[in-house]
């Protein structure tokens, strides 16, 4: 059914879009700190994003949203704080004290006893407007509307955010700072409804890359600058295709030496990792020789 849903949202797409502007076509192997360095430090905290950010050199920082009960955005990645906090529950039922008040980070050095450092003890859950008030507007952010169904008014309240920063200022999205990812086509509808010239990437469950007919790519394109797919299931032949259309090609989540080579091999734009620094020297690498 949900794949039916996306389909059938993508062939409406081409009635009222107009296609965004940017130049992050022009970047080559972009490497994008899945949940930023979240290989080595606890996913969504200042420890993850500074790894990857001043010490890996990332191009893009991902960040995750959900949404508080007052109406704040948030850096998680699930709708519950249980995996990742030692609270309970759903994020849209704590305010942002109560959020504030978890520990984000002791989960980690549990779970990856050989990464555990003592500072990770503690962290807290940053906010949207924490992180790019750390980072900056030179900073490129990739952020991502987690379960928009569940958080109404989640795209106003981004796109607040991202303008309040100066981020939606033509130069910035033109160089790609900026880039909105969903799983969920309607709510790139809707950021699009509010803003065109903010470029967007539609996310893909496995499975979906192939079942795109021409059609769909073709209305697809009019919306997004480009298709994150589980990268299970590209190819050199159906990279080839996406790029046919003009789309940028961001698989996720690429964790392997073998699978960035591979995946490297056929032509994609860049990768989501939780190594951001293995794929970094894989590409500079190519670059010596």
């Amino acid at each position: 059914m949900k794949k039916l849903i996306t389909l059938m949202l993508v062939s409406l797409i081409g009635l009222f879009v107009t296609p965004p502007y940017v130049d992050a076509k022009k970047q080559i192997h972009s490497v994008i700190a899945h949940r930023g360095a979240s290989g080595y430090a606890p996913e969504h905290t200042f420890a993850s994003y500074d790894m990857s950010h001043f010490n890996m050199n990332a191009d893009y920082i991902e960040v995750d949203l959900q949404m508080t009960k007052d109406g704040q955005l948030v850096a998680m990645h699930d709708e519950t704080v249980d995996r990742t906090t030692n609270g309970t529950g759903l994020v849209k039922d704590y305010t942002l004290a109560e959020l504030k008040a978890l520990d984000a980070g002791s989960w980690f050095n549990e779970k990856y006893p050989e990464q555990a450092r003592s500072e990770y003890v503690g962290l807290k859950v940053p906010t949207l407007d924490e992180v790019i008030s750390r980072y900056g507007t030179q900073a490129k952010y990739y952020i991502e509307t987690k379960s928009p169904e569940v958080y109404p008014g989640m795209e106003e309240t981004l796109l607040n955010t991202l303008s309040h920063h100066g981020l939606l200022k033509k130069n910035q999205l033109k160089k790609g700072h900026v880039l909105i990812q969903s799983f969920s086509t309607a709510s790139l509808i809707k950021v699009h409804q509010l803003d065109v010239a903010i470029p967007l990437v539609k996310l893909t469950d496995k499975g979906v890359i192939d079942t795109l007919t021409d059609q769909q790519l073709k209305t697809l394109r009019n919306l997004v600058v480009g298709i994150g797919p589980n990268y299970k299931d590209l190819t050199a032949a159906n990279t080839k295709r996406l790029h046919s259309y003009g789309l940028l090609v961001h698989p996720y989540t690429v964790n392997t030496e073998a699978d960035m080579r591979r995946l490297n091999s056929y032509g994609v734009d860049g990768v989501f990792t939780n190594y951001p620094d293995v794929y970094k020297r894989i590409n500079e690498e190519k670059k010596v020789k």
